[in-house]
């Protein structure tokens, strides 16, 4: 696959966040490389002491702000085909004046939260108005997904799916969690994603703590092991999926638990709709399991957001008033943690639709035993 869209999807998308920009007061918006720069531009580009940035204004031509020497970095992206200027400069020069040229000595800025301070320090010596975060701006735009957005995680979602499905040639007794998430890694490079963005064995014990990620533990004939696994696909967009595996029938402790979970999480998922909020989402899956009597070993929010980032918006967190639109994607994934003895959870990827969700992921849900 390509690694961005046609050069129209950006256009449309710079169009939108000048508007959005607009309706906000905003007079422009600065976004860093990263997540945002790339939803923007196509362009994945990466640097750090030397300013490159896009200037979207709310009224007037967009322009990129870029080191000479990472000119190359763009080659690939849509900036080309776009109605942006880009405009280069070299060491020696001031790039945060070329980024705030044109605009109003009291203009009010915002920028990209990935922005660093290394970067947004200068920027705000140049306004007498202290810059805010262009959140209100961006979070809209990137939260509702469009059809070449749901397609891209759709393609994550069923390549990570068979890379579940090979659990039983990795996941074995004696092996420890470290080789197994070698050949998992490998897995998911094979199944089309550019990188494992992050792996998670977390046998027995290890299975407790939901960030855990792997170490040098020998895997147990008696453990719960949970694989918590996902990576982008071309163009950028990600999978996250969560199973958990035994190697034979479970305790009858175990086995109780992980029905709740299994019921918490099919509750969480028909609940969610346009519509809902997002803390309704959450709460259909936390009322099961504190209703049986496992809400202290509940320690996490029910799901995040996902696209070109692994967590963004929305969060599916108890507090969280946003009602849910169709395009959104996010995942759904309840977990239940006794320290220091065993972990489990169940996570799909959704999207929304018109009167309902869309389940990315569909290896089963239950136990799997191998």
């Amino acid at each position: 696959m390509a690694a961005r869209f046609d050069s129209t999807v950006y256009a449309q998308r710079l169009d939108r966040a000048a508007i959005l920009a607009r309706d906000a007061g905003i007079d422009a918006i600065i976004v860093g490389t990263g997540p945002d720069f790339r939803y923007l531009t196509g362009s994945d580009a990466d640097t750090f002491e030397r300013l490159t940035a896009l200037v979207v204004p709310a009224d007037g031509r967009a322009r990129v702000v870029t080191a000479r020497l990472e000119l190359a970095s763009l080659r690939d992206s849509a900036i080309g085909d776009l109605p942006v200027d880009v405009v280069d400069w070299v060491d020696g020069q001031d790039p945060y004046a070329l980024a705030t040229e044109s605009l109003a000595s009291d203009a009010r800025l915002a920028v990209s939260d990935a922005l660093p301070a290394l970067h947004l320090i200068p920027l705000a010596a140049r306004t007498p108005r202290v810059p805010e975060l262009a959140t209100t701006v961006l979070r809209e735009l990137r939260m509702i997904k469009d059809d070449a957005e749901i397609e891209a995680l759709r393609r994550a979602g069923a390549a990570i799916d068979r890379v579940h499905a090979r659990m039983g040639e990795f996941l074995v007794p004696g092996r420890t969690e470290a080789e197994v998430a070698a050949d998992i890694d490998a897995a998911i490079l094979a199944e089309g994603h550019t990188r494992a963005e992050f792996i998670i064995v977390g046998s027995g014990p290890n299975g407790a703590d939901p960030h855990h990620e792997h170490s040098d533990r020998v895997i147990g004939a008696d453990d719960i092991v949970v694989i918590d696994i996902g990576g982008p696909v071309e163009p950028g967009y990600n999978s996250d999926s969560t199973r958990t595996y035994c190697f034979g029938p479970p305790r009858a402790d175990i086995a109780a638990a992980y029905d709740v979970l299994e019921r918490a999480q099919a509750a969480a998922v028909a609940v969610a709709r346009p519509g809902v909020t997002a803390e309704a989402v959450d709460a259909a899956a936390r009322t099961v399991i504190e209703d049986a009597g496992y809400g202290d070993q509940f320690i996490h929010r029910t799901g995040h957001g996902i696209g070109l980032s692994v967590h963004e918006e929305p969060y599916i967190v108890a507090g969280n008033d946003d009602v849910l639109r169709e395009g959104m994607a996010f995942s759904i994934e309840p977990g239940i943690y006794v320290a220091g003895e065993w972990g489990a959870r169940i996570e799909d990827i959704v999207v929304l639709t018109a009167d309902g969700c869309e389940p990315l992921n569909t290896r089963p849900h239950g136990l799997v035993q191998l």
